[in-house]
This record gives structure tokens, C-alpha cells and sequence, in this order.
């Protein structure tokens, strides 16, 4: 396992199935796009409240337009991290989720708790362990 950590919540979240991290079965094969996916997921759902406090900033669109702005935000941070370490955002390999991750720890370290943080990347990391 990799010693990174990483901020991706207040609480873990996982699905009433405790298999599924982030949509993930990880009693399933497991792809680096679902690792992406799971990635983006849980950081949109750990940053939704900052996201919210920028409401005001975008002239309060109404909440399914502004949830498709959140939604499209954390995307889009997601895809400048892999453009900055010179990944390829739509074919991800172990090795760039590592670097994102890590990129993504720095950029969230700002709103979120340590021992947080160790929870969460601790999600992640199965995932990633779990790519060939």
C-alpha cells in the first residue's frame, strides 16, 4: 500500500453494500477509469459545501443547473491536475492516479482534517491496489 494520504471527506462513503467504494465493487475487476471516477466522486461529495458557499459568486442559478456546475468544477479540477503531471485524464494508469492523488491531497489539505484525510485515501488506495 502506498503512504499517501488524502482528503476526500467528512465521512467515509460507501453504499449500503460495504464492497462498493464510491460505485466501485471491489469484488469486481477494477479499471483505472473507475478509479478515476471513484476519484471524482468523492471528491465532489467532500467539497460540495465549499462548493456551496460559491453560490453567490455564480448568481444563485437554480440547484439543478448549479448542481451540474459542481459537478462539472470538480471535473474539471480533476482533468487540469492530469494536464499539470502530463497524464491522459480519459487513459489514466496507476501510476498518474498516484500522482493525482497526491495533487488532489494538496489542493484539499486546506478544508479537511488529517485523520479525515488518512480515512479516506484509505478508500482510494483499495482501489488503486486492486489495478494491475
Amino acid at each position: 500500500m502506498y503512504s499517501i494520504w488524502f482528503i476526500l471527506g467528512e465521512r467515509i462513503i460507501m453504499e449500503k453494500n460495504s464492497n462498493i467504494i464510491y460505485g466501485v465493487d471491489v469484488t469486481k475487476d477494477v479499471t483505472p477509469i473507475m478509479v478515476r471516477d471513484a476519484m471524482i466522486q468523492c471528491f465532489y461529495k467532500a467539497h460540495c459545501n465549499v462548493l456551496e458557499l460559491a453560490r453567490e459568486t455564480f448568481g444563485h442559478p437554480p440547484e439543478n443547473k448549479f448542481e451540474e456546475m459542481k459537478k462539472s468544477h470538480v471535473k474539471e479540477l480533476v482533468e487540469d491536475i492530469y494536464h499539470r503531471i502530463g497524464g491522459d485524464f480519459n487513459n489514466p494508469t496507476k501510476e498518474n492516479l498516484i500522482m493525482v492523488l497526491e495533487k488532489l491531497k494538496e489542493f484539499a489539505s486546506i478544508y479537511r482534517r488529517p485523520n479525515i484525510v488518512k480515512k479516506h485515501v484509505a478508500e482510494i488506495l483499495i482501489l488503486i491496489n486492486k489495478l494491475d
